[in-house]
């Protein structure tokens, strides 16, 4: 008999054929897959086996590891910044194996932000503020001629100076406030040695004057705080987002802490964006950023939600009202465990 075949048992998972005198035995695609994976990854640990050593290597693990850094962040953040409503309400709808996780960017994001303004200097409110200061003083000197002139005037025409007196009294202190804080500084004005401040509440005064021994200590409590706490924001926005939707079924507690989350991520990617371009000398178009949040917060409300175009509008101005209110609560937070610590 010169042909025939053999066929063994299935679980073992091989064919033998003969032709004549030979047999030949030929594997299966599935179990040359399989072994590929057994000769890829160690049977004891499931680590790789090939491993990268090159320098490149080694910055994509730090990356990946200090900001989860992968392929996935390409495509969330232009979702984030041209879609923010649709990248939110797939993320509550369980769509996420394309998009990096709220929390995750919301660590990046809040990092990159500290490490970029850091970096150029505009956390120091005694820095980046020469110009405006230098702008007021020149409006206000220009304000104080011209009561001067009017004031020379009513003593030709013998009319009552009272009322004229009285405002050039306040425009001269103003415009010596201003001189003083353009010559030391804001910090050393404020907390300087010759600075004083009674504001009347004992606790406040004793904070103030231990903030006066060591400004830049304060200032560095400061920067630390804020970087350590910023997490803060997000269970400080929760509830007055609960307020935009009260007793509503439809969105429950999670859907806000993911829209909250998203938001914050935006908004400080785009003060990073706006530190670079200030301290590049692009001060006019860091300015024209102050525009976009709320077309950002309108764009997010109405995708997450399922808005109509007036009830996304109301809550977009209640939103910017309640941005303003948080952020207000957290630097006076800030300011507190800075002084008192």
């Amino acid at each position: 008999m010169q042909g025939w075949a053999v066929r063994l048992p299935a679980q073992s998972g091989l064919r033998a054929e003969r032709s004549g005198p030979t047999v030949t035995r030929r594997r299966p695609p599935a179990l040359t897959a399989a072994r590929a994976c057994r000769e890829n990854y160690c049977h004891a640990c499931a680590q790789r086996v090939h491993v990268h050593r090159t320098i490149s290597a080694f910055f994509h693990d730090l990356l990946h590891g200090v900001f989860h850094f992968e392929g996935k962040i390409w495509r969330t953040l232009p979702m984030l910044a041209l879609h923010p409503g649709r990248l939110t309400r797939d993320y509550i709808d369980g769509k996420r194996a394309s998009f990096i996780s709220p929390v995750a960017l919301f660590l990046f994001s809040i990092f990159l932000m500290f490490a970029v303004v850091s970096a150029t200097g505009t956390i120091d409110p005694g820095r980046g503020m020469a110009s405006d200061l230098a702008k007021q003083e020149t409006d206000l000197a220009k304000r104080v001629t011209r009561l001067e002139r009017d004031r020379a005037a009513a003593v030709a025409a013998r009319t009552p100076l009272a009322s004229i007196d009285s405002k050039l009294a306040d425009k001269r202190e103003e415009l010596a406030t201003l001189r003083m804080l353009r010559s030391k500084g804001v910090t050393e004005a404020v907390l300087g040695p010759q600075s004083s401040i009674d504001t009347q509440v004992s606790w406040l005064d004793e904070a103030y004057r231990k903030a006066k021994k060591n400004p830049q200590l304060l200032l560095f409590k400061l920067k630390t705080n804020a970087y350590k706490w910023s997490w803060a924001l997000i269970p400080l926005s929760v509830p007055f987002m609960w307020l935009l939707f009260p007793f509503s079924r439809r969105f429950p507690l999670y859907d806000h802490i993911v829209f909250v989350t998203y938001s914050i991520c935006f908004m400080s990617l785009l003060v990073m964006l706006g530190t670079i371009l200030a301290s590049a000398g692009m001060s006019g178009v860091a300015g024209l950023l102050f525009l976009v949040p709320p077309f950002h917060m309108y764009r997010q409300l109405r995708g997450t939600y399922a808005l109509g175009r007036a009830g996304a509008a109301w809550r977009t101005i209640a939103l910017i009202v309640i941005a303003n209110v948080v952020l207000s609560f957290f630097v006076m937070g800030m300011v507190a465990l800075g002084v008192l610590d």
